[in-house]
């Protein structure tokens, strides 16, 4: 969790990619996870948290 929390923080790789670097094995694992321990979709996690997040 630690290492795709920190992937989506900096860098842009998609999503399917963080997640097999990181051991979720597919995309929609790792969303489950996320959703499980974080109470967010990778998705989200990324929009609020990643360096390459749009501004206001």
């Amino acid at each position: 969790m630690d290492a795709a929390r920190a992937l989506l923080e900096r860098s842009d790789r998609p999503l399917k990619t963080v997640a097999h670097r990181c051991g979720f094995g597919t995309a929609a694992r790792m969303r489950a996870a996320f959703l499980r321990h974080l109470g967010v979709s990778a998705l989200d996690y990324r929009q609020h948290f990643g360096a390459f997040r749009q501004r206001d």
